[in-house]
């Protein structure tokens, strides 16, 4: 099993996670389009709300995001798949997943997914023409 440690200082929170806790974009893109996201909760925990069907709740580095996110999946079914995202920046630098993540494995659910952005929104995501929100 691949274990992934990351130790952000700005928010002195150590998460872990395992490959298979990553999602891919294209993995994603597949099943808004497919129309599979019945048991699927998308989560922006970024600076922007861009994939279509996610929610936001702000920027996973403020408290009060993640409080949005907890109140949020409060009634949310542990077994449900949660996929939180951001994409400011590649994703192994990002200041807003960690957080979030952690407060996912600490509420209990079973499938909490990162959507593995490894570049950043932009590029892993729009330069793909994935499904986006409606302006």
């Amino acid at each position: 099993m691949f274990l992934l440690s990351i130790n952000s200082n700005a928010q002195d929170v150590k998460t872990h996670w395992t490959a298979e806790q990553l999602m891919s974009p294209d993995t994603l893109a597949k099943r808004i389009q497919n129309h599979q996201t019945e048991h699927l909760t998308i989560v922006s925990v970024g600076y922007d709300d861009i994939i279509a069907g996610g929610v936001y709740v702000g920027a996973g580095e403020e408290e009060a995001s993640i409080n949005a996110l907890r109140q949020l999946l409060q009634k949310t079914p542990k077994d449900q798949e949660v996929v939180i995202y951001c994409g400011c920046c590649p994703f192994a630098m990002c200041p807003n997943i960690r957080a979030p993540f952690q407060l996912l494995q600490e509420m209990g659910f079973k499938n909490a997914k990162l959507l593995n952005l490894k570049q950043n929104i932009k590029a892993d995501w729009l330069d793909h023409d994935y499904p986006i929100k409606d302006e």
